[in-house]
């Protein structure tokens, strides 16, 4: 099976990071950026690293967007007409997958009505993730699925050590499902599907999936 594709624009701190992660995944990845300096510093971790104005249709146009599983204009907030050209021109070109970079409300409404299939607002959603990790010191890492429901990882409460899943019953009681365990066995991190008689450990990290509300709920019980 050939490796999946994705072009990404605009490589600041944010699109570098996106860049240099999917491609240690297997991706083949077309980093562009009109700098050279930072079109140099990806060009041994990258399939492909280009620099020239991706605003320039002509010049996009030789990336095939189309043939691309996904196109992302990480372009940042200091450029943000070029965004809004690049992204509209992606969408224009056939991009399969187009995902663009927002810092505003302003900014993110553009993105929808030009057609970017997703907006992502990489600085305030690690706010929000951020916010739990301050406020409760068992928070190692939080991700949204959606509006309604977030996956935390979390160190176990108290008086969750030596019970198992089923005394707990914290689908019923909170609402909340313990889908993976991360534990340290043989020495080595381990992932594991728990059972509901799996007992947990002080030294566990429970992967939790539930609502924001939820969540807060039990943090703010066992704080």
């Amino acid at each position: 099976m050939a490796n999946k594709q994705a072009l990404i624009i605009g490589l600041g701190q944010f699109g570098s990071a996106l860049a240099r992660t999917l491609a240690q995944r297997g991706v083949d990845v077309i980093a562009v950026d009109k700098r050279p300096n930072l079109v140099q510093a990806l060009s041994s971790v990258v399939a492909e690293a280009m620099a020239f104005d991706a605003t320039e249709e002509d010049r996009l146009t030789q990336v095939a967007p189309a043939r691309r599983d996904l196109c992302v204009c990480a372009i940042g907030p200091e450029a943000r007409d070029s965004a809004i050209v690049v992204t509209a021109l992606l969408r224009q070109m056939g991009g399969r997958r187009v995902i663009a970079r927002a810092s505003d409300d302003l900014t993110e409404r553009i993105f929808k009505l030009i057609g970017a299939h997703e907006v992502i607002n990489p600085e305030r959603a690690y706010g929000e993730r951020l916010a739990s990790r301050l406020l409760y010191d068992g928070v190692l890492e939080q991700f949204p699925l959606g509006d309604d429901l977030m996956v935390t990882e979390m160190r176990p409460p108290p008086f969750f050590v030596g019970r198992t899943l089923r005394q707990l019953d914290l689908r019923k009681r909170t609402a909340l499902s313990v889908v993976a365990i991360r534990r340290d066995v043989d020495g080595k991190g381990r992932a594991i599907v728990p059972s509901p008689d799996e007992i947990i450990r002080g030294d566990d990290i429970l992967v939790v999936v539930g609502s924001p509300q939820a969540v807060d709920k039990l943090l703010e019980s066992a704080s």
